[in-house]
């Protein structure tokens, strides 16, 4: 599997986890308030995870980036 497929795929999953765990807890029998808590705790739980991910990934994107950014600049000249 390429680097760029890794990267699609990663995100894809990380996005369907979030779908998914956003869905279970919308539908779920509980008070508003109950959910929101829920909500709040698993955002923040996202949000952590996303940029623990993107510390990991961040560097590949950039790489990719970059290498893109280049392509484009020699077909510019």
């Amino acid at each position: 599997m390429s680097d760029n497929n890794g990267g699609k795929f990663l995100l894809g999953a990380v996005l369907g986890a979030i779908a998914g765990a956003t869905l279970g807890i919308l539908f779920a029998p509980r008070s508003g308030k109950e959910t929101r808590k829920i909500v709040k705790e698993k955002g923040k739980e996202y949000v952590d995870k996303g940029k623990e991910v993107w510390e990991k990934e961040g560097k590949v994107v950039k790489t990719a980036v970059k290498k893109v950014a280049e392509k484009v600049s020699e077909k510019m000249s």
